[in-house]
């Protein structure tokens, strides 16, 4: 009976994507009501929270209190971060940087020959982000990588980038509070968004190639101390 319901609550939920998709609703969008969905969906309204529930667990939506359902950035995903994932460590923040190092002046390159106008006033909105504090816990709603990911055109890179960041988030965290030079970090975002703008991709790969070591060194020579040998 129990192995009944939860595939009954899984079909459900499956359902509730696809209207998500068919209507098509983005992270931060509003979803209908419990009671709405029980409505359309023809279930009881307890049936369509556990449904929300499963949901929520991967990041699909996002359940607020009083306020009611909304879109969340897991809809986008198809990569689910680990959440029992052992504690970071030197290794595994470097590691991130060297993977990031091998794929994003590459996409730097595509983006600035894809140069779409729209994706470029999405990167020079995020570029700002790198101006932000710090703050575990927090992710910017627009993140300068990701979106010059999907400057490039190319959705699978665009998704790969954003998985990885986000599987890996507690390692770009530390990242952040290790390379603490905002004003730098700005300043070579810029210099790639020109590049991409200007659809100099031997520039725009070089760029990132250039702004990635130099995170990379900076992690190098950080002191992580015994909680993060």
């Amino acid at each position: 009976m129990t192995q009944g319901r939860a595939s009954f609550s899984e079909q459900l939920a499956d359902d509730i994507v696809q209207l998500i998709r068919s209507e098509s609703l983005g992270p931060g969008d509003v979803l209908e009501s419990s009671r709405d969905l029980a409505k359309r969906f023809a279930v009881t309204t307890p049936t369509v929270r556990e449904a929300l529930r499963r949901l929520e667990a991967t990041g699909v939506v996002e359940l607020r209190h009083g306020s009611g359902t909304y879109i969340g950035p897991g809809i986008e995903r198809s990569v689910l971060a680990n959440p029992h994932r052992p504690h970071i460590t030197r290794s595994s923040v470097i590691e991130l940087v060297q993977a990031r190092l091998v794929i994003e002046p590459g996409i730097a390159a595509l983006a600035a020959s894809a140069r779409d106008a729209a994706a470029l006033q999405r990167l020079e909105a995020a570029a700002a982000t790198a101006l932000q504090p710090p703050v575990h816990g927090f992710r910017p709603a627009l993140n300068f990588h990701v979106e010059l990911a999907a400057a490039s055109g190319n959705g699978l890179l665009r998704e790969t980038v954003e998985a990885l960041l986000h599987v890996r988030a507690s390692e770009q965290t530390e990242i952040r509070f290790r390379y603490d030079d905002r004003q730098r970090d700005h300043a070579e975002h810029l210099e790639i968004l020109a590049a991409v703008r200007d659809g100099d991709g031997a520039a725009a790969e070089h760029l990132t190639r250039v702004h990635l070591t130099t995170i990379r060194e900076s992690l190098d020579a950080a002191d992580f101390g015994e909680a993060a040998p």
